[in-house]
């Protein structure tokens, strides 16, 4: 079903379990391989993931969408298949390159307003973006709000990231039933990160239903690079580290990772491919009909 198509990797979970960084280090795995581009999409209005990655982010999706309604509201009278192409080239100017890394950080909205309108953005933003990559991996908000908006519905892998606790543990429950509901994806799995030992990895295993995919020990250096805002590219190797990736290959599929490393001497990406003028704009403007979602 998904063969000619990106890999979507869709991190989710209860806010303060190491989300972030676990979708950081799947990130900095993917990228090892030149000949990959990978796609790093930011969906949580914290906008957290920049700091890991190494990347600095001057403008987010949000940013972008606000100064067109300011434009709009002052009587711009640029017509509306003007507007929508400015849109489209301020978005992907937005994306932020290293090497065969892109980023991009959708932001937060201003005020307590709704979050429809980023959600929409986020959807339509993805499918421009998604056939200039092999993988495209969505740090997204804590909770089911993106799940129930159906925002992830070219998701192939939807990868749960909790705790031990007993709430990290119904939150990614609750996220795997809806997301059954509402999406289709290939495959989905559960990671508990922050683990003490085997023996409390023994007994939370016991205790959930969810397909797992691999359990993450602790690990001093990534609580200090997390905590000082440093680059996981710099993170020293650690037997933690290359437990995820070995579990993350698997979920993966090994086999076709495998075929898309094989060219080891592919020229890396040129950022300017995925800056190319979109052939259909797809945006909503402001007072254009609220999709379903």
């Amino acid at each position: 079903m998904f063969e000619n198509l990106p890999k979507f990797v869709f991190f989710t979970g209860k806010g303060g379990v190491g989300k972030t960084c676990v979708s950081a280090l799947i990130v900095k795995m993917l990228s090892e391989s030149s000949s990959a581009k990978i796609l790093a999409i930011d969906a949580d209005p914290a906008v957290g993931l920049s700091f890991p990655l190494g990347i600095r982010v001057n403008k987010t999706v949000d940013d972008i969408r606000n100064d067109l309604i300011k434009r709009l509201e002052t009587g711009d009278r640029t017509n509306r298949d003007e507007l929508i192409k400015l849109l489209d080239y301020e978005i992907f100017n937005a994306v932020e390159e290293k090497e065969n890394l892109a980023f991009l950080a959708i932001g937060r909205p201003e005020g307590d307003g709704c979050y429809c309108q980023v959600n929409a953005l986020l959807k339509d933003i993805i499918k421009d973006l998604a056939g200039n990559f092999d993988f495209v991996v969505i740090d997204a908000e804590a909770g089911v709000e993106q799940i129930s908006r159906r925002v992830m519905e070219m998701v192939t892998h939807l990868l749960l990231v909790s705790d031990t606790s007993l709430k990290g543990r119904n939150v990614v429950r609750t996220i795997h039933r809806v997301a059954k509901e509402k999406c289709s994806f290939e495959k989905s799995g559960l990671i508990f990160n922050r683990m003490r030992d085997q023996q409390e990895i023994d007994a939370v295993i016991s205790k959930t239903n969810l397909p797992l995919i691999g359990t993450m020990i602790e690990n001093e250096s990534i609580r200090n690079f997390d905590r000082e805002g440093r680059s996981f590219f710099d993170l020293p190797s650690s037997d933690a580290v290359t437990a995820l990736n070995h579990s993350i290959n698997t979920f993966l599929n090994k086999k076709q990772i495998r075929s898309i490393f094989k060219e080891d001497g592919e020229k890396r990406m040129n950022i300017q491919s995925i800056r190319k003028p979109l052939s259909k704009p797809k945006h909503n403007l402001p007072g254009d009909p609220t999709p379903d979602y």
